[in-house]
């Protein structure tokens, strides 16, 4: 290359830059050219991150080729990236899975060591001289199985999921502007992070137990809540998805992390009892229970090594820059931070959800209906969802005298049957209503009448799921109502997709940061909630948990029969001004 090449080709870019910026401060004075090809593929570049300049480009693209898609711009980014260098979901998905099978291998025994460390301190209150293991072995049976014992277990887990979700509602919208501005990577070693000063106070907790309280254990949920606990993980797994993989196949890739998920849910439970079981003939229980940890803590680790080293970033940096000098700007236009009234405002946590009230030029009342119905849906089925494990574990061991070995396998069924329909039954009812191309060709317009009614019909499936429950009365039973009620697993992704299909490309990201602010509240009000009833009512009568779960799931599927088909939000106005739903979105001067 030629001096003048390069000077050509810098002159370029800076001249492109200036333009970005130039939008990004809505001067109408200032436009930079975009008649080469090579400063259309940068500026497209950056759709994603500013919408100001998206329809500029688009328009562009529009003129060029007639009615053809606009190109997705990680097309031109990802080219002559080597292959190892370059993002992919399949980079991310195998240390993923770790992260999962982690995670749900710990779900039921920290959930038991919580019952056990309780019944130590419940034992020692009521008799000093009690022995302080939760089995006697003079004994035959569990002296932990006690109403009085559930009930403050139940109500030591909603403790610290009430502490945990209120820190990461806090968080997790901040946590996800950051991740725009400094990389997917390092938000997620982050999150990870919290969760290992979680486990690792649950350990000193349970091999220490004559010294170290169990309420350190809530000190780790405060540690994992502050690192935006496993909603910002799977978040940030969306949104490098989302950076790599272009629209049409998003579906596909946000399922194999539906399912990646919970496939490790179902397989970890397993493996856990099963390491538990062979390990007791050689240690106690209590040790056995403990390497449990310890396995967790290496997958962690492994994760946090495959981050570092192996995975490429998916945010290249002249995107996160970009982002970088938006978020400058608009810092700029602030009023002073002495104005304690303005200091109020940027404290609001609610402020991302303004994105599900649109307002202005483009929005209409169907969208806003539209939006706010879906992702109510959607913050019922994961409140439920949140809201349900910990009473589920707790309920057995009460009711059916499940330990580690019996719970694990019901979990494993039940989440092995929410991965196949993820991964059989979804794909197959969409190839054959869509057909092979029916994705690809599908533009965005919205949620389809097909999408509306796989989202009724898992509603349907998860109510009468917990319909099963409350009405099971032997563990088969329950085991077959939750396997049942796992075939509503295939709504989270439908949902998902679902909500993007209402906003441009560049809004997509924003919307998943509501989402999640509403998930990181589901996982504080779920909880509260259903753990509360269940520890006022397990004296009298133990399933009315379940029947209020069945009619949470009524609620649901009765809010879905509102939501209305193809209703999309219009993107900017055809003469490049942003409009000012989009103003409004960036928290500008818009209405």
């Amino acid at each position: 290359m030629t001096s003048n090449d390069a000077t050509s080709d810098l002159a370029g870019e800076t001249e492109i830059e200036q333009g970005l910026r130039a939008r990004i401060t809505h001067n109408p004075d200032t436009n930079a050219p975009e008649t080469d090809a090579d400063a259309d593929a940068d500026a497209d570049e950056q759709a994603p991150l500013l919408s100001e300049a998206s329809n500029g480009i688009r328009a562009s693209l529009e003129s060029d080729h007639g009615d053809e898609e606009p190109e997705w711009f990680g097309t031109a980014e990802l080219r002559g990236i080597p292959w190892w260098k370059r993002p992919s979901i399949y980079w991310l998905l195998p240390p993923y899975f770790l992260f999962t099978l982690a995670f749900g291998g710990i779900i039921v025994p920290k959930l038991n060591l919580i019952v056990d460390l309780i019944c130590d301190d419940y034992l020692a209150d009521q008799n000093p001289g009690a022995i302080s293991k939760p089995l006697d072995p003079a004994q035959q049976f569990d002296r932990c199985q006690l109403s009085a014992v559930s009930a403050r277990s139940s109500l030591f887990i909603l403790y610290g999921n009430l502490i945990g979700g209120i820190l990461s509602a806090i968080t997790s919208p901040k946590l996800g502007a950051l991740s725009d501005r400094y990389g997917r990577k390092k938000l997620l070693i982050f999150t990870t992070s919290g969760v290992l000063v979680g486990e690792v106070l649950t350990i000193l907790a349970a091999k220490y137990r004559d010294t170290v309280s169990v309420n350190w254990i809530l000190v780790g949920y405060a540690a994992d809540g502050l690192c935006g606990s496993f909603v910002v993980g799977m978040a940030l797994a969306f949104s490098y998805a989302a950076d790599c993989t272009p629209p049409h196949k998003r579906n596909v890739a946000f399922g194999y992390f539906h399912a990646c998920l919970f496939l490790g849910i179902a397989v970890g439970p397993v493996l856990a009892g099963k390491v538990i079981e062979m390990r007791q003939q050689y240690v106690p229980k209590n040790e056995a229970v403990l390497l449990i940890f310890y396995i967790a803590l290496l997958f962690h680790l492994v994760f946090i090594s495959f981050l570092v080293f192996l995975v490429p970033e998916s945010l290249s940096a002249k995107r996160q820059e970009t982002a970088r000098e938006k978020h400058r700007v608009e810092k700029d236009r602030l009023p002073p931070a002495s104005d304690w009234i303005n200091q109020l405002r940027s404290m609001n946590v609610f402020r991302p959800l303004k994105i599900l009230w649109p307002t202005g030029p483009g929005t209409t009342a169907a969208v806003r209906r539209n939006l706010v119905l879906l992702a109510a849906t959607d913050t019922i089925m994961f409140g439920v969802a949140m809201g349900a494990m910990g009473v589920v574990v707790i309920y057995t061991r009460y009711e059916f005298e499940w330990r580690e070995l019996e719970s694990g396998r019901f979990l494993s069924i039940v989440n092995s049957s929410r991965v196949l329909a993820l991964l059989v039954l979804l794909p197959l009812l969409t190839r054959l209503v869509r057909g092979k191309p029916g994705a690809k060709k599908q533009r965005s317009s919205g949620s389809d009448a097909f999408d509306l009614a796989l989202i009724r019909v898992a509603v349907l499936f998860d109510m009468l799921g917990f319909l099963g429950y409350s009405l099971a009365r032997t563990g088969t039973a329950f085991t077959a109502a939750g396997a049942f009620a796992a075939i509503g697993g295939i709504g989270s992704p439908i949902l998902s997709s679902a909500l993007t299909k209402h906003v441009p490309p560049d809004r997509v990201g924003q919307l998943l940061g509501a989402t999640g602010l509403l998930h990181a509240m589901a996982r504080v009000v779920g909880p509260t909630i259903f753990n509360g009833i269940y520890s006022a009512t397990v004296d009298s009568f133990t399933q009315t948990v379940f029947v209020c779960l069945t009619a949470t799931f009524g609620l649901a599927f009765v809010v879905s029969w509102f939501v209305k088909p193809h209703v999309y939000l219009e993107d900017l106005q055809p003469d490049g001004s942003p409009s000012r739903a989009e103003s409004t979105f960036e928290g500008g001067t818009g209405a």
